[in-house]
């Protein structure tokens, strides 16, 4: 009777994942109970976060919402690593074998967040987390061409005559020869350079 049987880790996941699940079953019955329900057109429409959902959905995006979500999503995965960091941190066992390792982790800690903001200032700096940029950038080329050519060749290829309408019926005699005269544009369509030969199988 001295052996005490215990729970494995396993068994305590298990607990922990039923628990949730019966918790969650829990709150949403006592919301069923409590809550109100007054259903009507407005509650039932379409929620596009807090604007009225007018117009076709098939619209393009304003591509600034994809580089501010990039952006958050860069420096919110780069945070988590440093969870893990302050629990070795904080282990008191390393700390005990040597007393430069906590210097060591604490340095190197300020390293990653150093990195972390310089790149956050970096991407401030150019304006990626403003959702309009108050002053659109121009772009700017180290070609030395005078306005004087690009007018010019604006006006040569805007040079052209229209030619004038001719209402006279043509006969149906001079469009038939002007037909067979005429050389064809498409050259006649080429036998295939080999056929394909089928085999029956050997045993019918």
């Amino acid at each position: 009777m001295t052996d005490v049987s215990q729970i494995s880790e396993f068994g305590k996941i298990l607990i922990f994942i039923i628990t949730g699940i019966i918790m969650v079953c829990v709150i949403f019955f006592i919301n069923k109970l409590l809550a109100p329900n007054n259903p009507n057109a407005e509650k039932l429409s379409s929620y596009e976060c807090g604007e009225e959902p007018t117009g076709n959905a098939w619209l393009p995006f304003n591509p600034r919402f994809y580089v501010i979500a990039l952006v958050f999503l860069l420096f919110d995965v780069e945070m988590v690593f440093i969870f893990p960091w302050a629990t070795v941190f904080g282990s008191h066992e390393l700390a005990a074998q040597d007393a430069r390792w906590g210097w060591l982790s604490l340095a190197e800690m300020f390293v990653f967040l150093g990195i972390l903001i310089i790149g956050l200032i970096y991407v401030w700096r150019k304006g990626d987390l403003d959702w309009i940029k108050p002053t659109p950038v121009v772009p700017h080329t180290d070609v030395h061409i005078p306005p004087s050519l690009y007018e010019q060749l604006n006006q040569e290829q805007s040079r052209f005559t229209v030619k004038a309408f001719n209402a006279a019926p043509v006969s149906i005699a001079a469009t038939a020869t002007a037909a067979a005269t005429a050389t064809p544009l498409t050259e006649p369509a080429r036998k295939p350079m080999f056929k394909p030969a089928f085999k029956k199988p050997a045993n019918e």
